[in-house]
């Protein structure tokens, strides 16, 4: 089984969603699937441009000149991860425009599925499985609402099926050096590695697993203690550099 883990942060390496990524795809290493974790932010990726040259005059493969092309070879994986931190609650702009990009794998036709709702046909080959990573910076998985249902309609009009989505709120802290904290991420890191175990043996993430995700890692009003606190030290920083 091979899983490509497509990340979206703005942050790469030194982001929460990394840390997320990183450990999903470890637990899935020693489960016996073979990953990789491409960092978006350090590839060239233009917008799409609309011109619908990969539909008719190059099928399926975009004129645009530039890592894509590299990038949806990888794509064909049997898993692909979405990692992307919450942005205006939905995905960042580095991941919107890679998934503006998979167009060229799509038939120009139009058909209806089973619901009867239209979608452009799969081209060829194997349309991957999803797996969602997301973390924000509030307290409340309430804020994941757009994300899930964005995922949903990708999958539905690209014929894959959604394996998992792991969403963390109050993901600020996740990268944090902070000693006291050091405990509260050893465990939710131990659920993530477990958990990308899980999607490798069973093929889905166990209820249980999944509902220990979703606890907070600390009470949500110590977090935003905390990262109030982190705030005004760093404007009163910026104020003493003026």
């Amino acid at each position: 089984m091979k899983i490509v883990a497509f990340n979206g942060s703005p942050h790469g390496a030194a982001g929460n969603t990394h840390v997320m990524v990183e450990n999903f795809l470890a637990g899935a290493r020693k489960a016996g699937a073979e990953t990789e974790n491409i960092l978006l932010v350090d590839k060239k990726i233009r917008h799409c441009s609309g011109c619908m040259a990969c539909w008719f005059k190059t099928p399926g493969k975009c004129v645009v000149q530039d890592d894509m092309e590299e990038l949806l070879e990888k794509y064909s994986a049997d898993i692909v991860v979405f990692a992307t931190p919450l942005y205006v609650d939905n995905v960042t702009g580095i991941m919107k425009n890679f998934m503006d990009r998979i167009l060229p794998r799509l038939e120009p036709f139009i058909e209806k599925d089973e619901n009867g709702e239209c979608k452009h046909p799969w081209r060829t080959g194997h349309s991957p499985d999803f797996v969602v990573i997301s973390n924000c910076g509030f307290t409340g998985m309430e804020h994941f609402q757009v994300l899930k249902l964005l995922f949903r309609r990708i999958a539905r009009n690209t014929g894959s099926r959604i394996l998992a989505e792991i969403y963390r709120d109050g993901g600020g802290i996740l990268a944090s050096p902070m000693l006291i904290l050091k405990p509260f991420l050893m465990h939710y890191n131990k659920l993530l590695r477990k958990a990308g175990g899980e999607l490798v043996t069973d093929g889905r993430i166990s209820d249980g697993t999944q509902a220990k995700l979703e606890k907070p890692i600390i009470p949500p009003e110590q977090y935003i203690k905390i990262g109030n606190k982190n705030v005004t030290e760093e404007l009163q920083k910026l104020e003493k550099e003026k």
